[in-house]
C-alpha cells in the first residue's frame, strides 16, 4: 500500500491552488484578447511613429488601454463569479480604482518643478483583476442576506438599488484604498523588471517561467504579472520584451522536434503533430506532457527560454501587445516595427538551443527508453503490473473508469487549464473516434477546468489537472491523458460509452455491435469469438537457429496468422504501418507485432504466432529473440497478453524459453498463455 506524507499532500494542494488561481486569471484575460489585438493594430498603424500616422485615430489608443481593456477584464472576472450582475458591479468598482490612480498621479505631477518629467498613467489591469471578482463576490453575498425575504413586486427595485449602492461603496474603496496599493505594487514590480534589464539578468527569469509552464502555473505568471507590466511598458515605449518571456514558441518547437527525431514509442509518433499545433496553433500545452515524462528536459527548456530572452535584449526587440495564443503567427503579427530581426532570431535561436540540449538528453537515455517502451498493449501490461504489485502510471488514472457508470454516458467534456487550447484539440480527436465507432447521441465539448458545469457524465483532463476537475465534477467519471494527439485512453472511453449504453438498456455490451476497439488501444478486433485452444497451436510455434531481418520476421508472423485463418493478406501491411509509427519492441528480447486500428477488417479470429530466432533479429536497434504476432478479436486476447507480459518479465522464464529444444517443448512452456 502506498502512503502519502502530509508534506507531499500539502505540496500537491498548494500546486493545485496556484493552478486554479492561474486558470482564473486566464479566464479573465483570454476572452478579451480580441480587444487587445484590436488595440495593438490601432497602435501599430496610427500612432506618430506608425506607417500611417493619424492623430485623430491615434486618439483611440489611450482610452482603450486605460479604460476599455481594464473594464472588460473586470466584467469578465465579475461574470465568472456572479454572472451579469457580478460583471456590472465589478466594472463599477474598477472605475473607482482607475479614477483613484489617475488622481494620485495628477497630485504627484502637480508637485513636480516646471520642466520635470511627469509620471505617466498607471493602467489598472491588476486593479481590474482584483476589483472585478471582488465586486461580484460582495454583491453575491449581499444578495444572500435578503434572499427570499423581499415582498413580491419589489424584487427589481431592491436588486437595482442594492447593486447600485454596493457598486458605489466599492468604487469609493477602490479610489481611496486599492488604487494607492496597486500604484505602489506596480512601481515595485516595474523597478524590479527595469533592474533585471539594466543588469542583463532578465534571461534568468526563464529559470522560473519554463518549469512553471509545464506544471500549468504559466497563467498565474503570464496573466497575473507579465501582461499588466508589458502593457504598461508598451504604452510608454511602443513595445515590450515582457510579452515574449512566456509566449516565445521557440523552446516548445525545439523540444518537440527533438522528440520527433530522437524520441521513442508514442512520444516520437505524436511529436510531429504536436509540433505543428504548438508552433502554428500556439497551444503550448501540447508539449508539457513530453517534458513531464522526462523532467531532465527542463534544462533544455530553461536554456532555450533564456537564449530567446537574451536575444531580444541584445536587439532591443519586443511586441506591441500580448501574443495570444503564443503561435509564431501571433508573435509576428504583434512584433513592433523595427523588432522583426530580433524577435524572429529569438524564436530560431531558442528553438535551436532547446533542440540541441534536448537531443543530448534523449540520446543519452534512448536505449533505456526503448526497452521500457509502452505501446498499445498498455491494458494487458497494466493488468500484469497490478498482479505483481507494480503500478502503471500510464493507465493507473483509468481506475475510476473501469467501473461502468449507472447512467448512460452522453455528455463528455474535455477540460484543460484555459479551455481554449489542448481541450479543443482533444475534444476534436475524441469526437472523431466516437463517430468512427458508429456511436450516436454523445456530445463532446471543451471547457476550462474552472468552468466545468457540474453535470458532465465523463471528464477528460491532463493528469496534473484531474484533481481540480474531480472537485468540480465529483459525480462524473474522470479519465486522465498524457498525450493530446493519440492517447490510448480514448479507445477506453469508446469502450466505456458502449458499456454504459448497454447497461442502461439492459443488454450485453456486445449485442448489436459489429466491431469495436478494445482498451488495448491499437489492436484490430471485432466481437467474433474463438476458443482459447485455437489461439496458439503447435503449427503456430517455430524455432530458427539463424537470424532474420525485421521485415522477414514480420512476414513470417503474418504468414503463420494467415495459415491459422486469423487474418487476411492485408494484415502484413498493417503490421508494417504499426512499426513505422511505434516500435512493438517490449524489452527482454521480445517484440509483439500487430496491426493498426485501420486493420479491423483484416482480422478474422484471435490467434498468436510464436517464433524464436536464436540468431536474433535487429528490431529498430534492439536485439529480439522472440517475435509473437498477435491478431485480436474482442477482448479475449487481453488475458493472453497479460500472461505473455508476466512470462517475459521474469528473466528465469525467458531463459527457459530460450533453452527449449523443440517447438513442442516451447509450446509446453507457453501453455499458461493458452490456458484460458
Amino acid at each position: 500500500m502506498t502512503t502519502v506524507s502530509a508534506e507531499t499532500k500539502d505540496r500537491g494542494g498548494t500546486r493545485v491552488a496556484v493552478q486554479r488561481f492561474g486558470s482564473f486569471l486566464s479566464g479573465m484575460i483570454m476572452p478579451n484578447i480580441p480587444a487587445l489585438i484590436a488595440w495593438g493594430i490601432i497602435t501599430a498603424l496610427f500612432i506618430e511613429v506608425g506607417p500611417f500616422p493619424n492623430e485623430a485615430l491615434a486618439s483611440i489608443v489611450g482610452p482603450m488601454i486605460h479604460y476599455l481593456l481594464p473594464i472588460l477584464i473586470a466584467m469578465q472576472g465579475g461574470r465568472m463569479i456572479y454572472d451579469t450582475r457580478g460583471a456590472v458591479v465589478g466594472a463599477i468598482a474598477t472605475m473607482g480604482v482607475i479614477a483613484g490612480s489617475d488622481w494620485l498621479v495628477a497630485q504627484f505631477n502637480a508637485t513636480l518643478p516646471e520642466g520635470a518629467g511627469e509620471l505617466g498613467q498607471v493602467h489598472m489591469f491588476i486593479g481590474a483583476m482584483i476589483m472585478g471578482p471582488l465586486g461580484a463576490y460582495a454583491i453575491k453575498q449581499l444578495d444572500k442576506l435578503w434572499e427570499g425575504k423581499i415582498k413580491s413586486g419589489f424584487e427589481m427595485l431592491v436588486n437595482m438599488f442594492s447593486a447600485g449602492i454596493g457598486g458605489f461603496l466599492l468604487a469609493l474603496a477602490g479610489f481611496y484604498w486599492v488604487a494607492p496599493a496597486i500604484n505602489a505594487l506596480m512601481d515595485v514590480m516595474g523597478n524590479a523588471v527595469r533592474w533585471l534589464i539594466e543588469t542583463n539578468l532578465l534571461p534568468l527569469t526563464s529559470v522560473i517561467i519554463e518549469p512553471a509552464k509545464v506544471f500549468f502555473l504559466n497563467n498565474a505568471i503570464n496573466h497575473g504579472v507579465l501582461t499588466p507590466l508589458g502593457i504598461a511598458d508598451a504604452a510608454e515605449n511602443g513595445q515590450s520584451i515582457l510579452f515574449l518571456l512566456e509566449a516565445n514558441p521557440g523552446p516548445g518547437f525545439g523540444v518537440l522536434l527533438a522528440f520527433s527525431i530522437f524520441g521513442t514509442g508514442i512520444a516520437r509518433a505524436t511529436a510531429p503533430g504536436a509540433l505543428l499545433i504548438q508552433f502554428v496553433g500556439g497551444i503550448h500545452e501540447v508539449y508539457f506532457p513530453y517534458v513531464l515524462m522526462k523532467p531532465a528536459l527542463l534544462i533544455a527548456m530553461i536554456a532555450g527560454g533564456a537564449t530567446g530572452v537574451g536575444t531580444n535584449m541584445v536587439f532591443e526587440s519586443g511586441l506591441r501587445a500580448p501574443a495570444a495564443p503564443g503561435s509564431i503567427i501571433a508573435v509576428v503579427a504583434q512584433t513592433a516595427q523595427g523588432s522583426y530581426v530580433g524577435v524572429i532570431l529569438s524564436v530560431i535561436l531558442s528553438a535551436t538551443v532547446t533542440f540541441s540540449v534536448a537531443s543530448v538528453i534523449l540520446l543519452s537515455s534512448r536505449k533505456r527508453d526503448l526497452a521500457a517502451n509502452e505501446d498499445s498493449f498498455a491494458a494487458a501490461v497494466a493488468k500484469t503490473e497490478a498482479n505483481k504489485g507494480r503500478s502503471s502510471s500510464h493507465l493507473a488514472n483509468l481506475s475510476a473508469a473501469t467501473q461502468v457508470p449507472a447512467q448512460k454516458i452522453t455528455n463528455i467534456i474535455f477540460a484543460c487549464d484555459a479551455g481554449m487550447g489542448s481541450s479543443a484539440m482533444g475534444a476534436s480527436v475524441l469526437r472523431k473516434k466516437i463517430s468512427g465507432a458508429g456511436i450516436e447521441g454523445v456530445t463532446v465539448t471543451n471547457k476550462a477546468v474552472a468552468s466545468l458545469p457540474g453535470d458532465a457524465d465523463l471528464v477528460i483532463t491532463q493528469q496534473q489537472l484531474t484533481d481540480r476537475a474531480r472537485a468540480k465534477e465529483p459525480q462524473a467519471v474522470h479519465v486522465s491523458v498524457d498525450s493530446f494527439m493519440n492517447a490510448p485512453e480514448y479507445d477506453d472511453v469508446v469502450t466505456l460509452i458502449r458499456q454504459s449504453e448497454a447497461r442502461s438498456s439492459g443488454r450485453d455490451a456486445d449485442d448489436g455491435v459489429d466491431s469495436h476497439e478494445s482498451s488495448a488501444g491499437g489492436v484490430a478486433m471485432d466481437t467474433r469469438v474463438r476458443s482459447d485452444s485455437q489461439i496458439l497451436t503447435r503449427s503456430q510455434v517455430r524455432i530458427h537457429t539463424g537470424s532474420a531481418t525485421q521485415d522477414e520476421a514480420l512476414t513470417e508472423a503474418a504468414e503463420i496468422l494467415g495459415a491459422a485463418g486469423a487474418v487476411t493478406e492485408e494484415y502484413l501491411r498493417a503490421m508494417k504501418e504499426r512499426e513505422a509509427t511505434v516500435s512493438t519492441y517490449m524489452g527482454n528480447e521480445l517484440a509483439i507485432p500487430h496491426g493498426t486500428n485501420d486493420a479491423k477488417s483484416a482480422v478474422l479470429a484471435s490467434a498468436l504466432s510464436v517464433t524464436r530466432y536464436d540468431g536474433g533479429v535487429d528490431w529498430a536497434g534492439e536485439k529480439v529473440t522472440f517475435v509473437i504476432g498477435i491478431a485480436g478479436v474482442g477482448d479475449e486476447h487481453l488475458e493472453i497478453l497479460s500472461k505473455i507480459a508476466e512470462l517475459f518479465s521474469d528473466d528465469a522464464e525467458v531463459a527457459k524459453l530460450k533453452q527449449a529444444s523443440s517447438e513442442e517443448e516451447l509450446l509446453t512452456l507457453l501453455s499458461a498463455v493458452n490456458a484460458g
